[in-house]
């Protein structure tokens, strides 16, 4: 009776880890659906190829080596064995608490819950650079960023690996980051930060007397709907890092986890919300989706400790911090279409900081320590790939397929032929 009671457990805690893996893919589709509808039509087409080949691209390197860099663990040329029946209720057993102890899943499950995640770091890139990139030049970038920057700072974090042997983020300082402000939504910023800075501004965004200008987007129904894609597709972001679900105590702790990764998405709609209403007497929709977006950033990092309460008050503040970061980048003339470095970077890095708040067993020091490795490490390395590409093949299409749009020059084909009058 007892191993049919631990046998159940492991097909539930797998179970549960491949559906939330599936909600995380989902939001492949969120972040395609956001900045299709955040960039110009003529730069459609080529944003969503962008988005789906980004996400093959992340799937294959983290097969092929990304996986084995950050966790010891590879598949590509191992195969995957049948799961040791005997070994798993053996582990079981071992526990002092039962079948209430910690994680035990098939090891694919847990491969295919990290490389959905290595994409979404992957598609914060690719609405940062947009409007005016080689499509070429961002894959080539999606190899190395998938295949070794990311895998690398993982292996720091989640991996448990000390950085370059000289000390451990998570033994030594006490880092804490249940599903990712840093290594994955900072990280992903600090990449497109690097790109942003080395590829230069759309043509016509800034005047030569400074001023700044407006390019709205294209479809701002479709925005919406990545925005709603997303906050869905969250919850299996968040949800699923509890990492099981089969016991009294951990089906608790996903549901509080569910709880405040909502509330705290809905207070950041709001506080952006109200701050671009006091600035713009507007009610500005673009700052709304990215309010929710930095609201889902900002609790990600601690989703499992604050009260409902504190954790809406977390999502209300990033989205404050949103909308001051989307207009002083703007007048540093950084020009981030979809605002992914504001969301990810900034408020990623204020998720980080306020975990010590609601966790007594992370620290304000240790926490600025593994977003100082983890910035880094990924804005330098991720400068060098940016920079080499750029000596090989070039960033940045002409001045006369920018001003034509990026879908017929990259793609050879438009998202919206009807509209064009061609």
């Amino acid at each position: 009776m007892e191993n049919n009671i631990y046998e159940l457990q492991y097909a539930m805690d797998t179970f549960y880890f491949l559906v939330c893996g599936a909600l995380v893919m989902w939001m492949a589709a969120g972040f395609s659906m956001l900045e299709a509808g955040l960039v110009r039509a003529k730069n459609t087409t080529e944003i969503l190829t962008k988005n789906i080949a980004l996400f093959a691209i992340a799937c294959t390197m983290y097969l092929v080596c990304g996986y084995e860099l950050m966790y010891g663990g590879g598949y590509f040329l191992a195969g995957i064995a049948d799961v040791d029946t005997a070994a798993v209720l053996g582990d079981f057993a071992a526990r002092e608490d039962g079948f209430q102890g910690g994680s035990i899943y098939s090891g694919a499950s847990d491969f295919f819950f990290q490389v959905v995640f290595v994409a979404t770091a992957m598609s914060i890139v690719s609405g940062a650079v947009a409007e005016r990139m080689k499509l070429g030049a961002f894959l080539v970038f999606a190899v190395i960023m998938t295949g070794f920057i990311y895998p690398m700072e993982g292996s720091w974090t989640w991996g448990g690996a000390s950085v370059f042997g000289m000390f451990s983020l998570g033994d030594d300082f006490g880092f804490s980051d249940f599903a990712g402000s840093g290594i994955v939504h900072m990280a992903g910023a600090a990449a497109a930060l690097a790109g942003v800075i080395l590829l230069g501004a759309r043509k016509g965004k800034y005047g030569a007397n400074g001023e700044i200008r407006a390019i709205p987007g294209a479809n701002l129904p479709l925005a919406t709907l990545g925005c709603f894609i997303l906050w869905m597709g969250w919850f299996g972001f968040n949800g699923g890092s509890v990492l099981k679900l089969g016991d009294i105590a951990n089906a608790n702790a996903v549901a509080v986890v569910f709880t405040n990764t909502n509330a705290a998405a809905a207070g950041g709609l709001i506080g952006a919300l109200l701050l671009a209403y006091v600035l713009f007497r507007k009610a500005d929709l673009t700052m709304c989706l990215n309010g929710a977006l930095a609201g889902l950033v900002a609790i990600t990092a601690e989703p499992s400790t604050p009260t409902p309460f504190a954790a809406t008050i977390i999502g209300f503040i990033g989205g404050l911090i949103v909308v001051v970061s989307i207009l002083t980048l703007d007048k540093m003339k950084i020009d981030d279409p979809v605002g992914a470095i504001s969301v990810h970077g900034v408020v990623g890095l204020f998720g980080l900081i306020v975990v010590p708040f609601t966790n007594g067993g992370a620290s304000i020091g240790g926490q600025l320590m593994g977003a100082i490795t983890i910035f880094v490490w990924v804005f330098i390395t991720s400068l060098i790939a940016w920079g080499a590409i750029k000596a090989v093949m070039g960033l940045r299409v002409s001045e006369e397929a920018e001003y034509e749009g990026v879908d017929i020059s990259e793609c050879g084909m438009e998202a919206y032929p009807e509209f064009t009058g061609k």
